[in-house]
């Protein structure tokens, strides 16, 4: 028991001493605020000290009763509501302690907790853009250094190129500031250079393991190079230290759904909407999980529920046409059409509006309206290549700069080099072009596992470049830098590609899919390292793949489907470059037409499985069986039977599409393109 005050302590001291049995007992810091309240029982100091010390102690019900009416009393005290949001935070209150965090830096715009903790709080609910404004005020409000402030004023109104500027010459004077590797980092990754993010944030925690906002941003850059498996051991061992922290928990149910772990994701995503049950895009990423899953009624019903939370988010709707096989109602479209009334009012946010067009034109295309869905196709496009600009000639150049180098001549000194393996199996091509019917049937064979769009074919292709640059001067390019390896070092690449890709094999199965389309770009170099790995071009009508690129609101990653013009001409080069091994690597390509393994599933399955060396097995047949998780936008139409109905569905559209017949024709005039 703690003893009473005495007469000749002041108030001061005691709440002095409170403070500092705080950071060792918080129990002993409750018994002494007790005391201290027998004396002043409406000291707001020391009743906002008791709940503070109440929710180290775990009592979090009774610090919120006494949290609650003091913030009701103290409306303008920053520091009674930063800890009523943590408080309703740790009682799973999310939304109650969003409000609360919000007012706080309000009060005190220069609260680094406040900001840090807030930050962290919109991680949870999904608010990627909110939590990186947040943590960018926290960064401001962190670094009293007078060197860093300016920097840090940059980073909070996004003028990044002053901000680095800035931060690079400190790092010259102070190589070891760990803040301001952190802020570096962070310009890094706003401007998508996440391997340099990366470097930063491992140098930083090297200097610093117990950086955790440091190790928060490591998890966050690795899980944006699809490094999920590295990912998730970072955000493992900040749990470890805080398992209830809401934005750690839902980067890991993310991180969790790209390893394939769905089961596990879902869990993670039912926690949170349980503390966060109002917010909607918590709901919609919820959502995304259970449609992978194939919980289709379930998905559908929580899209709905982030409609109903907020019906000015565009993505929610956007997620129920991208199921393909939903159709929206007329109260639904009426909706839509009210939302894109409002952006004309520039009441909408623009990506919110731009997912409002891509979704309201496909409800009308499953009306028949095919002019205005056009019409809505075309706007959503434009403003997404507004915001995504793309360079058609740097494909073209990697096309035409690999038919000149990559020739038979170049294989042919290189037989023999690499690793013979043959697990993987390499599905290549355009999106939307079949391949994900094409995995959905050789996942259903007993010896394939299908596992998902792998990203370690480009992420080997980039990081040989580094290593060259890395050597000095400006290095070779892409694919140039292939010519200077040795046999040895195309072995290695074989193995780190079959050891980085195991963490996707959750099955005995001897063979697996990789099924990333644009690996077309890199053919020489999957031949060069795996070459008994079996490539599988998934091949459709021009104008009818092109089209369904053009329909398809991609999030990243292929900006070439924003303009007619530019699908064409990627369509050409990709078609160009494949003609080019078909005649150097001859046989080595299997290659699957739509069109034909619609009209004769049997037949092009017997092919396919030849190809592949595998024995007929009937329940490819019945693909639409395999309850497998499926991750592209066809996921719901490869569980069902085969139809014809989309395979010239693009002939509705054909009044508008002249520009992607200019395209095609003017540089890949063999192709066929109907006037």
């Amino acid at each position: 028991m703690t003893a009473p005050i005495e007469p000749h302590g002041t108030l001061e001291v005691a709440l002095g001493h409170a403070a500092r049995l705080l950071e060792r007992s918080p129990r002993l810091a409750i018994a002494q605020v007790q005391e201290i309240l027998k004396i002043a029982p409406t000291h707001p100091q020391a009743r906002l000290l008791l709940a503070r010390a109440q929710r180290l102690n775990g009592e979090l019900l009774v610090a919120l009763q006494g949290l609650r009416p003091l913030a009701a009393e103290q409306p303008r005290a920053a520091a009674v509501f930063v800890e009523l949001g943590l408080a309703e935070a740790e009682a799973e209150q999310g939304a109650s302690a969003i409000r609360a965090l919000e007012h706080a830096v309000t009060l005190a715009p220069d609260a680094p907790h406040a900001w840090r903790v807030l930050a962290d709080q919109y991680d949870a609910i999904g608010d990627v853009t909110r939590a990186d404004q947040a943590r960018a005020r926290f960064l401001k409000a962190a670094n009293k250094d007078p060197r860093l402030m300016e920097a840090a004023a940059a980073l909070v109104e996004n003028q990044l190129p002053v901000a680095e500027a800035l931060l690079r010459a400190h790092l010259q004077q102070l190589p070891t500031d760990v803040a301001a590797l952190r802020m570096l980092a962070e310009v890094a990754a706003r401007l998508r250079r996440y391997r340099d993010a990366q470097v930063l944030l491992e140098h930083c925690l090297e200097l610093s393991p117990s950086f955790d906002a440091a190790r928060h941003n490591y998890a966050l850059v690795l899980f944006r190079q699809m490094k999920a498996a590295e990912a998730l051991l970072q955000i493992n061992r900040l749990l470890k230290a805080e398992p209830r922290h809401p934005g750690y928990r839902n980067l890991k149910a993310a991180i969790l759904a790209t390893l394939g772990d769905y089961t596990e994701s879902i869990e993670v995503y039912e926690a949170v909407l349980k503390e966060y049950a109002d917010q909607p895009k918590v709901w919609m990423s919820y959502g995304h999980a259970l449609k992978t899953a194939g919980r289709l009624p379930e998905s559908i019903a929580a899209y709905r529920g982030a409609i109903a939370k907020a019906p000015a988010l565009g993505e929610a709707y956007w997620s129920l046409a991208n199921l393909k096989t939903y159709r929206f109602s007329a109260a639904d479209v009426r909706a839509m059409r009210e939302q894109l009334a409002n952006a004309s009012a520039n009441t909408l946010a623009e990506e919110d509006r731009l997912h409002f067009e891509f979704a309201l034109a496909k409800a009308l295309e499953d009306e028949g309206q095919y002019e205005e869905s056009f019409a809505l196709y075309a706007a959503g496009n434009a403003r997404r290549l507004k915001l995504h600009p793309y360079d058609a000639a740097e494909v073209t150049r990697h096309s035409v700069r690999c038919q000149t180098l990559l020739s038979a001549e170049f294989f042919k000194k290189r037989a023999g080099f690499g690793l013979h393996a043959r697990d993987p199996i390499f599905i290549v091509g355009l999106p939307r072009a079949g391949s994900t019917l094409i995995e959905q049937i050789l996942a259903s064979h007993s010896q394939v596992e299908g596992t998902m769009e792998l990203p370690d074919i480009p992420a080997i292709a980039r990081e040989l470049v580094l290593r060259g640059q890395a050597k000095g001067n400006e290095g070779p390019g892409y694919p140039d830098v292939l010519e200077s390896l040795t046999a040895a070092e195309l072995h290695d690449l074989g193995l780190r590609y079959l050891a980085d890709t195991r963490v996707q094999r959750k099955t005995s199965a001897p063979f697996f899919i990789d099924k990333m389309p644009n690996n077309f770009q890199h053919i020489g170099l999957i031949q060069l390292i795996l070459p008994n790995a079996c490539i599988i071009d998934a091949r459709r009508h021009p104008l009818g793949c092109c089209f369904s690129n053009f329909k398809q609101q991609f999030a990243r990653g292929q900006n070439f489907t924003y303009s007619l013009e530019d699908i064409g001409q990627y369509y050409a080069d990709y078609v160009g470059l494949m003609s080019h091994f078909d005649a150097v690597l001859p046989g080595r390509i299997h290659r699957v037409q739509y069109e034909q393994l619609i009209d004769d599933t049997t037949a092009a399955v017997k092919h396919l499985l030849e190809y592949c060396g595998l024995p007929f097995e009937s329940q490819c047949l019945r693909f639409y069986e395999n309850e497998r998780a499926v991750r592209t936008a066809s996921s719901e139409q490869v569980r069902q039977p085969i139809f014809r109905d989309g395979v010239d569905h693009w002939q509705h559209f054909e009044p508008w599409l002249g520009p992607l017949k200019g395209a095609l024709r003017s540089v890949f005039p063999v192709t066929q393109v109907p006037s």
